[in-house]
């Protein structure tokens, strides 16, 4: 039996929480000084609008160890957890921390049960998140034992890309990452940057685009640069509160590649603070 944890920032769709094996672990947001915890009660609208009327960006906190032991505790005996980028949050740090502790736990427990345990730096963010997921779920299917699963799954995020493209620049400037002259001249020239993850996991700016269908464009541009064999791979799209913008993303993408599948979502609580209202992200 083996079970899947992920934290809030990836986007778990419906009929994977039904699977059960499936678990998400909620990191906090903190907006204004108010704590608002990335689970189910999660309210997006409510939260972009306390984002907007704020002066100061919102921040995050990433899940203790001790939530992490806790999406641990079970029947399981493979165990695979699946984090932010270890660039972009401490969320992976936490995460292996939990599993030394875990360990030692059962290990006082019951020396015969062996459970084993593997965290994956997803080098990625939201959906990246879910596809890393449902590739270890798809070889656990298959019979690969537990160090074949987490090989091919190292393998898979090596070779997985991430692209995102924000509609607005305001959460950057609060920040502090964005001067308010630059934020105020490219929401002039509506310009959108187009960025990507690197292979380390950070992120870098590919390119930008004036406009939101050119910035579509750009994004597609980038991802048939990197595609290979996309007819093998999901594709997958996040947006924050953009449904129109997200399918006609995903029509893009599909007129320049053919893939195994498509899926279309909204964001969780961190990628929307991330993306913010408008954003778009995807990932292949």
């Amino acid at each position: 039996m083996y079970k899947i944890i992920i934290d809030s920032c990836g986007e778990i769709p419906q009929n994977l929480k039904q699977d059960g094996r499936f678990v998400n672990v909620p990191l906090t947001l903190e907006i204004n000084g108010e704590e608002i915890i990335d689970d189910e009660t999660f309210d997006q609208a409510s939260f972009l609008e306390k984002v907007a009327k704020s002066p100061t960006g919102p921040k995050s906190a990433c899940p203790s160890p001790a939530s992490y032991m806790k999406a641990m505790e079970g029947d399981a005996d493979h165990i695979y957890v699946i984090t932010l980028s270890a660039q972009l949050s401490g969320s992976y740090n936490s995460a292996v921390l939990a599993k030394s502790l875990y360990e030692e736990e059962l290990e006082d427990e019951d020396e015969d049960r062996e459970v084993r345990i593997h965290v994956f730096d997803s080098k990625s963010a939201s959906i990246g998140e879910t596809l890393i997921g449902m590739k270890v779920a798809e070889l656990e299917e298959a019979g690969c034992s537990f160090e074949e699963v987490v090989e091919q799954t190292e393998a898979y995020i090596s070779e997985q890309h991430t692209f995102f493209v924000l509609e607005t620049l305001e959460t950057l400037r609060k920040a502090g990452r964005l001067s308010n002259l630059k934020a105020m001249i490219a929401g002039t020239l509506n310009i959108k940057p187009v960025m990507g993850s690197t292979d380390e996991g950070n992120i870098q700016q590919l390119g930008q685009a004036r406009g939101m269908a050119k910035a579509l464009d750009k994004m597609v541009e980038c991802l048939k640069a990197v595609s290979i064999h996309p007819e093998q791979k999901i594709l997958a799209i996040s947006h924050c509160n953009a449904p129109q913008a997200a399918e006609q993303l995903k029509q893009r993408a599909l007129k320049a590649c053919s893939f195994k599948d498509v899926f279309v979502i909204d964001t969780r609580g961190v990628s929307s603070m991330y993306a913010n209202d408008g954003g778009l992200i995807m990932v292949l």
